[in-house]
């Protein structure tokens, strides 16, 4: 037999370690596109597992209340003529972003159906939980120039949880977040309300108030090179009329951006907007991103309706493009990191990735507060459904 035993036992020893010892940070992580350049790595077409609902009191509801339905204008019309600062600052109720909300809402989705996942009772154990808008980072990390991240992960009964950290300088950034841009954000919520009806066959109503408190999340699951996924993300709309009613086939994923006038606007436009675009609606699987143009009024005048997997052709060409095959290979390499990195199982120690762009991503290690991130109330649910030892049969 090997003398240095297997990784399995070499993991449960260091378990076996003093809780106080902190276990040693691991290598870092490059992030240069040009070392994830590779074939495009295997991704299981993402399949819903569930939904859940949060309210305009940003309460938890497991069900599909807050689905809206995409209702775009006529196109035999006159085209939109939607007025985005319509309802600015009075008819706005945005979400307290003070409130860090982490996995929460996933998690409760989570606890309500753990007995019935699909993928057989040993699939949660191998997973890896997370957002949607994680994932998203990662996939855009080797093209990204301005904004760095931390993601916080925990290990507990086998599963590797993920979960953001607001880094100092976001968290700046936010606390000094300029009218114009506050403006802006409203803006694309007014946007959605315009292409969204409350029923099937039904119209728009923009004279409500815009809540961004509201949200309809799907729960998918799928695979990214041997690494099984869990994630959820944010739903703009369902489209009654799509091909498919099957989610998230049917969905669609709303969009605002100026209007563009020169080949140099556009180019850049591909290049870096397109980019984000694609990361956020490929992997969940919704295949078609609207978008609306405004003008300097705020005004949108036409929209424009691009296919996910078509994304990527306008910048085939393009020397200074991205490509999707480096984003899934630096987020297969990231999960892999991640899941060698972490291997003690508890879900009080944190291992905290961190990157800033020209960099690699660097791991740091710590106990409890402020990083430890799994709610007691769900640690303690998912322990108490151990199976416990087989009771000895009393003797007749």
């Amino acid at each position: 037999m090997d003398p240095r035993g297997t990784k399995r036992e070499a993991e449960k020893t260091e378990v076996a370690e003093p809780r106080n010892k902190l276990p040693r940070p691991a290598p870092s992580l490059p992030t240069d596109p040009a070392l994830y350049s590779g074939p495009f790595p295997f991704y299981r077409r993402p399949s819903e597992l569930g939904c859940f609902s949060l309210d305009a009191q940003r309460q938890y509801h497991g069900d599909a209340r807050a689905l809206r339905y995409y209702s775009p204008p006529p196109t035999n019309g006159p085209g939109p003529n939607f007025d985005l600062r319509d309802g600015y600052p009075d008819r706005y109720q945005p979400r307290d972003e003070e409130v860090q909300e982490r996995l929460d809402h996933l998690l409760c989705w989570l606890l309500e159906h753990r007995g019935r996942l699909e993928g057989g009772p040993g699939w949660l154990a191998e997973a890896i939980v997370t957002w949607r808008g994680h994932l998203t980072k990662l996939l855009t990390t080797p093209y990204e120039r301005q904004e760095g991240w931390q993601l916080a992960a925990s290990r507990f009964q086998g599963t590797l949880y993920l979960s953001e950290v607001e880094t100092p300088n976001a968290r700046a950034q936010r606390l000094a977040r300029p009218p114009l841009l506050r403006e802006l954000m409203y803006m694309g919520y007014k946007f959605e309300q315009y292409m969204c009806a409350d029923k099937p066959g039904s119209s728009p109503d923009p004279s409500g108030e815009v809540n961004t408190n509201v949200a309809f999340c799907s729960v998918l699951r799928s695979r990214l090179g041997s690494h099984p996924l869990l994630f959820s993300g944010e739903v703009d709309c369902t489209d009654p009329q799509a091909p498919s009613t099957q989610p998230p086939t049917c969905y669609v994923e709303l969009k605002t951006s100026k209007e563009m006038h020169s080949p140099g606007q556009w180019r850049s436009f591909y290049r870096h907007k397109l980019l984000k675009w694609w990361a956020q609606s490929f992997l969940p699987g919704v295949p078609n991103v609207v978008a609306g143009f405004r003008n300097p009024e705020g005004f949108v005048s036409s929209l424009e309706t691009f296919p996910t997997m078509k994304m990527f052709e306008y910048v085939r060409n393009d020397r200074d493009g991205w490509n999707p095959s480096v984003c899934m290979n630096f987020c297969a390499a990231f999960l892999s990191f991640a899941q060698s990195t972490v291997v003690q199982d508890d879900p009080r120690l944190v291992h905290l990735f961190s990157w800033e762009p020209g960099g690699p991503v660097t791991v740091s290690v710590h106990r409890d507060a402020p990083y430890a991130f799994l709610p007691i109330w769900y640690v303690e649910a998912m322990t108490q459904d151990l199976p416990s030892p087989p009771k000895t049969p009393s003797p007749k």
